[in-house]
């Protein structure tokens, strides 16, 4: 994108209404989130993703993508599950409904690209306290998760059921296929926000007031890591072979790899030395019995392996030491004046009891298109998903559709799906012919 273009497109951001997701206006937004999130994504691998953040900040966007990204996550929880028991629900396409699902997945990666910028949190104000808590509630639900189910879940969803622009389906399917695509959607998401919290927890000294109490004392983001470092929901290990959860997929690590950190390892351990070793946060955390002997958990894992990839935590071993022998002050009792997030709340109290009606009118106006919206639709989708921009995303070479090897030709109609051989293109034609009528 040139400038002039990617300020279009941060100007034109706005929040919306739960009513209007999946509508075409919301539709709209969507695309406009997905191009910035592709442009910051090869903006930050050039190193030039300067110009973006500078925009996000002087057209104070970020509250309105705070806003946006918890709208969605309440529309999952909500209207979702009641648009699945539908019984007039039966979407031609499953593309629609991917569509509102992923729009989360791309706002917090937006997020993870530019939250590395202290101005970016700043520009965030009061909204800070609602992503504190969205990312709580994330990383609540990325430590409750069974590794091994989730292992087992990511390959089946990634090889057969995910939607994608290329596979829009002609007939009716089955609101549980839609569930596992949101539930593996929320793993990838969960760890989004981790890196998410991290970036916070970086800038701790300009945070609003009250924010990290609420860190510290409300969440107890602490202990919760501890939790995380405990059972690394991204690592498992599957018939005797340890797996790991890095770049989108699941990958087999050699013996010789298996004790280095990986980049979500890091998060946890970066997250954790700035809220444990901050003076600030020192003074205003509940070093309780119970918050000690989690803490001292972690003296386990600080092995020599650790400490020579991540020098810092030599200081957090050291601080546990001294955690360990003594009894820390309590905290001072300062007047509290707490922050509470107002946009979940106000998301809530607006739709309170209205669920089942929203869900009904989305049904009607925006997940039942008729053959000719599709088909419009599906040309825009295909103008977002630019082929260009998405292989320039690609960290792997393309592969098969049906057998999964590396593939050098692609569908010459739609140029969405890859083959290895003629023999593989001819055998998932019929699966791939109504999507590549609506792409082509």
């Amino acid at each position: 994108l040139s400038p002039a273009e990617t300020e279009a497109l941060v100007r034109a951001l706005q929040g919306s209404e739960l009513r209007d997701i999946g509508g075409q206006g919301w539709l709209r937004q969507h695309e406009y989130v997905e191009k910035l999130n592709m442009h910051g994504i090869l903006s930050a691998s050039a190193g030039q993703e300067q110009l973006l953040t500078e925009l996000l900040v002087t057209h104070a966007k970020i509250p309105v993508l705070i806003g946006e990204l918890i709208s969605v996550e309440i529309w999952k929880h909500k209207i979702f599950p009641v648009l699945c028991r539908l019984e007039d629900f039966k979407p031609r396409s499953t593309f629609p409904i991917y569509v509102v699902l992923h729009h989360e997945a791309s706002i917090i990666n937006l997020l993870e690209t530019v939250f590395f910028f202290k101005e970016i949190c700043e520009s965030g104000e009061d909204s800070i306290v609602d992503l504190i808590d969205y990312c709580h509630r994330k990383l609540t639900l990325l430590a409750a998760r069974s590794t091994k189910a989730q292992a087992v879940t990511s390959a089946q969803l990634r090889a057969e059921h995910l939607a994608s622009p290329s596979s829009m389906q002609a007939g009716p399917v089955p609101p549980q296929e839609l569930q596992k695509q949101a539930e593996m959607m929320e793993f990838e998401i969960s760890l989004k926000a981790l890196s998410v919290l991290r970036f916070i927890t970086d800038q701790v000294d300009s945070l609003p007031l009250g924010a990290l109490t609420r860190m510290l004392n409300t969440h107890n983001l602490p202990c919760l890591l501890v939790e995380l470092v405990e059972h690394c929901p991204w690592s498992c290990w599957e018939a005797g072979k340890l797996k790991k959860f890095e770049n989108g997929t699941w990958h087999v690590v050699p013996p010789e790899d298996q004790v280095k950190m990986t980049k979500l390892d890091g998060q946890v351990w970066l997250a954790l030395l700035n809220l444990l070793l901050n003076p600030e946060c020192q003074r205003k955390y509940r070093f309780d019995g119970f918050n000690k002997s989690q803490l001292l958990k972690l003296r386990a894992f600080l092995t020599d392996v650790l400490i020579d990839q991540l020098p810092n935590l030599v200081e957090l071993q050291r601080f546990l030491g001294y955690l360990a022998v003594t009894e820390p002050a309590p905290p001072k009792k300062d007047l509290i004046l707490e922050q509470v997030p107002v946009i979940w709340d106000h998301i809530l109290k607006k739709n309170s009891g209205k669920w089942e009606a929203i869900a009904k009118h989305q049904v009607k106006h925006a997940f039942s298109p008729t053959e000719e919206e599709l088909m419009l639709q599906a040309r825009r989708w295909a103008q977002t998903y630019s082929l260009d921009m998405m292989e320039a995303l690609a960290t792997d070479k393309p592969r098969c559709r049906v057998c999964g090897v590396e593939a050098a030709k692609r569908c010459s109609r739609c140029r969405n799906e890859w083959y290895c051989t003629r023999a593989c293109q001819v055998q998932h034609w019929q699966k791939h012919k109504p999507a590549c009528n609506l792409m082509a």
